[in-house]
């Protein structure tokens, strides 16, 4: 993350992401596959790094080994071809996106820090000072109700951010300025398209 001017002469905290280049590797029509989705590869990799099926699949769509594969929603008659290179181009006239990414991982962890659950007191003689307190009832329903809050694993699962906006575009690096934070730490695997909910 870092800081930037808007066009309003306005500070503004982004996170710069780098967009690709991705390549296309394979256009999915309802004819073959029975739905439609534009698939891409990103991050170079070697030959012997991947599997024999993927990378045969790769040089058919005339692409160089990559590490990841990904696929968006997108009908057959866009105007994109299996082995194009995708860039900030493609988010020209865009001024809100949605990040997906994998957060991170906290591990196993309390009620305090995973469900912001107060605690008890702290002072002296408190007994309860991180602890969840009572999880249940007595003789009935005499069980844990589904959905307790209790500790557990916490992080390292898909979160999406809506609605980033799009502060800046440098097109000749690649790099795509957003307003905010996305998830997942820094230098993560992130997958980035147009908001679904705003213009």
């Amino acid at each position: 993350m870092t800081q930037v001017y808007d066009e309003s002469g306005k500070r503004v905290a982004v996170t710069v992401v780098a967009v690709g280049p991705c390549t296309v590797t394979q256009l999915k029509t309802p004819e073959v596959d029975g739905y439609s989705a534009v698939q891409v590869g990103y991050g170079e990799v070697r030959e012997k790094c991947i599997s024999k099926p993927k990378l045969g699949h790769l040089k058919k769509a005339g692409s160089d080994p990559k590490r990841w594969l990904k696929e968006f929603a997108g009908s057959a008659d866009e105007e994109v071809k299996a082995g194009d290179a995708l860039t900030t181009h493609i988010f020209e006239g865009v001024s809100y996106v949605d990040v997906t990414s994998t957060s991170k991982g906290r591990g196993f962890q309390g009620v305090v820090k995973r469900h912001r659950m107060a605690g008890g007191r702290m002072t002296h003689g408190g007994h309860s000072k991180r602890r969840p307190g009572a999880i249940g009832q007595c003789a009935y329903p005499a069980r844990v109700a589904k959905g307790q809050r209790m500790p557990g694993h916490m992080g390292a699962c898909q979160v999406t951010t809506q609605n980033l906006r799009v502060i800046q575009l440098d097109h000749e690096e690649n790099l795509l300025f957003l307003g905010g934070s996305v998830p997942g730490p820094t230098g993560g695997l992130v997958s980035v398209r147009k908001a679904l909910t705003k213009g």
